[in-house]
């Protein structure tokens, strides 16, 4: 999906305008992903693992292999996707998850969230589907990483349903950071029509 891109979301209510966040979208994008890390992941702000959310446009806009997606309804910016050129950092994930995808070859899919009165309308489904489309068409990605946290409700259903379970941190002695992490199938690029 290039920065120009406009893509309609299909599924569910209609009025749902799915596209690349420009610099204007930031203030939106940025509301929605701190009302999640506040309300569903109960974290708060914690500057060494949100310091993205403050600045999207330096984590997603400027690099080549990295990009925002916008969910906007009626105007308001009411979901968020991304991808970030890098894999898990250990600590504080497992030595052997963080080797298994390293930086520079891992497309990490990330602030995947959605407004509460927007769920259950196939927004995120249709994020995944466009970001996974932007890493096919990206140079140098070898695997698709993401990791949830099971206690925000649906999380984990969701990402069970699209990827493969690679790590369970509560099945960790000490149960780790209690995320579970997962790998997408790498997507392939699409093929010109003839």
């Amino acid at each position: 999906m290039s920065a120009t891109t406009v893509a309609p979301v299909r599924a569910g209510s209609g009025g749902y305008v799915l596209r690349t966040a420009t610099p204007a979208d930031l203030g939106g994008a940025r509301a929605v992903m701190l009302d999640t890390v506040y309300r569903d992941l109960r974290s708060g702000y914690v500057p060494r693992w949100h310091a993205d959310i403050i600045d999207p446009e330096t984590a997603y806009l400027r690099p080549d292999r990295c990009t925002l997606l916008v969910a906007e309804y009626e105007g308001e910016i009411v979901a968020t996707g991304a991808v970030r050129d890098r894999g898990p950092q250990a600590p504080p994930n497992p030595r052997w998850v963080a080797d298994r995808f390293p930086s520079g070859t891992t497309a990490q899919l990330c602030r995947i969230y959605v407004a509460p009165g927007h769920r259950r309308r196939g927004l995120a489904r249709r994020l995944v589907r466009e970001l996974c489309d932007f890493v096919a068409a990206a140079d140098g990605y070898e695997a698709v990483y993401l990791h949830t946290d099971p206690a925000v409700p649906g999380a984990e259903p969701f990402w069970r349903s699209l990827a493969d379970e690679v790590c369970d941190e509560r099945a960790l002695p000490g149960g780790g950071q209690g995320i579970v992490h997962f790998e997408l199938p790498m997507p392939v690029p699409a093929t010109p029509a003839r």
